[in-house]
């Protein structure tokens, strides 16, 4: 078997997002000219949370290019400074911007989203997986045309839970305003973390803020526990059905053994009603919805982290533009390769990959 070291593949362009540890770059294959996008994480800031990014690329790898709702997996690799995950390029950009850039917007659009972000969730649970991070950041669209495959994005917390170490989960994780009850009280959770979730995305949806929005981090939390929350102001809510109401009500049930599920959800009257009939007598939801979105915006309110933590960790990534002598395996080929150095992690990244069903990283010349 060879172990021909494999040429650089890829030439980064420019930034499409930044987060906390990691910043999204386009990247252009350059033997096809195809573009991806280049999940670019900085090794230094992500000391420790090294798991983070190797699950990931588990979860990824056992749901690409099974649904047309998740994002793909095309390839992954290390430079000496950062890890990178080569992904579908989503064109259509975030779903806050595509709805704020409608002439205008209506349950009836609400109900599509949430109809294709639940068929990814369903496919996800199907096969084992739970997100832990759904929320309106990380839904994007493929392309920029009306009719875009939505993506649900970013499995860093993802776990793969039918596997016996990973049955019920305690870790607290996710984004505040939309993490279920049991990830605070670390009661165990699975599955149903991700039904609570989208119960937040559609209330989201229908109004441009979510349902526990409170003054502070800590009275947040006490709703959510409390799944204290209400349909008001009513000016917002009046044009808005009992089906998405009873929807939402479903999804934000405190006790996650009598949460709707994924299967359940995808045979409520709200998303399986007769929308040509819905939209006969459909209120204009956009004047108000953009409002509370671009107001959330200006507050910085869309994150779990703040805006001025995010451009700290940023300011310290030293990135280069090139990826000359980076190490590369890329899953459409399963070459092997030579042992990586400069692994990252307590353990060898080879004994982890090898743990978690991977092949070792390959260098690139």
């Amino acid at each position: 078997m060879s172990q021909t070291p494999l040429p650089c593949r890829y030439k980064t362009a420019k930034t499409l997002g930044q987060g906390t540890y990691s910043v999204v770059k386009e990247a252009m294959h350059i033997e096809t000219g195809q573009y991806y996008a280049a999940k670019v994480i900085n090794k230094k800031l992500m000391s420790g949370r090294e798991h983070m990014v190797r699950n990931e690329i588990v979860v990824l790898k056992r749901v690409s290019q099974g649904h047309k709702n998740i994002l793909t997996l095309v390839d992954y690799f290390e430079t000496t400074n950062n890890l990178y995950l080569v992904t579908d390029l989503a064109r259509g950009g975030e779903l806050f911007e595509r709805i704020c850039s409608k002439g205008a917007y209506y349950e009836s659009d609400a109900v599509e989203i949430v109809k294709n972000t639940l068929s990814g969730v369903a496919y996800l649970h199907s096969h084992g997986i739970v997100h832990r991070d759904l929320k309106p950041e990380n839904l994007l669209f493929r392309t920029a045309a009306e009719d875009s495959d939505l993506l649900i994005a970013d499995f860093g917390l993802s776990r793969i839970i039918d596997e016996e170490r990973f049955r019920t989960l305690k870790t607290t994780c996710g984004t505040p305003g939309y993490m279920a009850p049991e990830i605070f009280t670390k009661a165990g959770h699975g599955k149903p973390v991700d039904m609570w979730a989208l119960g937040v995305i559609t209330y989201f949806l229908l109004c441009g803020y979510t349902p526990f929005d409170r003054d502070s981090s800590a009275e947040e939390m006490q709703a959510i526990l409390a799944g204290d929350y209400a349909f008001e102001p009513e000016e917002y809510w009046q044009d808005v059905s009992e089906e998405a109401r009873d929807f939402v009500n479903k999804c934000l049930c405190v006790d996650s053994d009598k949460r709707i599920t994924a299967t359940e959800a995808q045979e409520h009257p709200f998303l399986t009603r007769d929308l040509s009939k819905v939209a006969e007598n459909e209120t204009n939801l956009l004047p108000h919805v953009k409002s509370n979105i671009s107001l959330r915006r200006l507050t910085g309110a869309m994150s779990g982290t703040s805006l001025s933590e995010q451009n700290k960790a940023i300011s310290r990534l030293k990135e280069s533009e090139s990826m000359d002598g980076a190490y590369c395996f890329s899953p459409e080929n399963n070459k092997p390769g030579v042992t990586p150095t400069g692994s990252v992690g307590v353990k060898s990244q080879r004994a982890e990959l090898a743990e978690l069903g991977l092949k070792p990283l390959t260098k690139m010349q």
